[in-house]
């Protein structure tokens, strides 16, 4: 009975989305933030950086505060109505050796750090507490919650440590390193810089079409979510960015943006039929695979995704 009622919603779903005008909606759906969303945006940053500058305890810790995420790569639709934002501290490091010489080697040059991970993060929660009101600051696990206003959007404060990827005793790559208040998963490294670095490539080489398909497919996936389609429930926006930036150049070379998604989604798919044409893929950032280790998305959960998008709008 339940498949019956299953197979009608799909029948009436693709029956709207085909009588759509696409190219419009894709149209519409393309477009980056607005000023106001970007304003509200900054203004939330600021404030974090006003919060620790405020800080008796923080104000002479070496600490950068940026935005992360959606908003900080310019793709983030109607629904992201939160910004990220990361704070990483400098005073301390986690390291990641790729042999046992050179962390012997670094050894004679570094020794345990006194501050801890978790004594910095206590310390920016006393300083968002003093800024922005105990009602207004809710610390989770991996974040702090920072309720909005009509200045500012709301936001995730995340604190980090810096992370060193060493590649020798001499030259290592700098990406943000976090500890989860309920340790699961115990571990949780990012690359902000290096992910930013990478999409603005990819956007300019692909005529700045890249992040508007991003933005596109981001906001299919949430119609889609809202239309109970189980496969974009479980297809988080971050995999979408990374899925289309897996995708190759010509797939951004048509005139409307039908054809490209066209082209990116049958790309996509064909790609990730099985694990061999998608194994080498990548985040965005190019330091973590796509597909291996402890991700919360799977191959098969992402193609399951990318042909139900297909069959959603109703390419032949």
């Amino acid at each position: 009975y339940q498949r019956i009622i299953d197979e009608s919603l799909r029948t009436i779903t693709k029956g709207f989305s085909m009588n759509r005008d696409w190219e419009s909606v894709f149209s519409t759906w393309a477009r980056g933030p607005s000023e106001t969303e970007q304003a509200r945006a900054e203004n939330a940053e600021r404030q974090i950086r006003q919060a620790i500058q405020s800080s008796p305890k923080l104000q002479s810790r070496d600490i950068k505060v940026f935005t992360q995420g959606s908003y900080r790569n310019r793709v983030n639709v109607r629904k992201d109505s939160d910004v990220d934002i990361g704070v990483v501290c400098y005073d301390t490091f986690f390291p990641e050796y790729p042999d046992d010489n050179v962390k012997a080697e670094l050894s004679k040059s570094f020794s345990d750090g006194t501050y801890t991970y978790f004594a910095f993060k206590n310390e920016l929660e006393e300083a968002l507490v003093a800024r922005f009101g105990r009602a207004s600051v809710s610390r989770g696990s991996k974040s702090f919650d920072i309720k909005e206003n009509t200045y500012r959007v709301e936001s995730d404060v995340a604190a980090f440590f810096e992370h060193r990827r060493y590649i020798s005793s001499t030259r290592y790559l700098s990406g943000v390193e976090m500890r989860p208040d309920d340790g699961k998963p115990s571990i949780i490294r990012n690359w902000p810089e290096q992910h930013y670095i990478n999409g603005v490539s990819k956007n300019d080489s692909t005529s700045r079409r890249y992040k508007r398909v991003v933005r596109i497919i981001k906001t299919l996936s949430n119609e889609m979510a809202g239309n109970g389609i189980e496969s974009a429930k479980r297809a988080p926006s971050f995999l979408i960015e990374c899925l289309v930036f897996n995708a190759s150049s010509p797939c951004f070379n048509y005139l409307t943006y039908m054809q490209m998604v066209r082209a990116v989604l049958a790309e996509l798919y064909n790609n990730t039929i099985t694990d061999e044409k998608c194994l080498e893929w990548g985040e965005v950032s190019e330091l973590k695979y796509l597909f291996r280790g402890s991700q919360p998305w799977t191959r098969q959960g992402a193609h399951q995704f990318l042909s139900d998008a297909w069959d959603y709008i109703g390419y032949k």
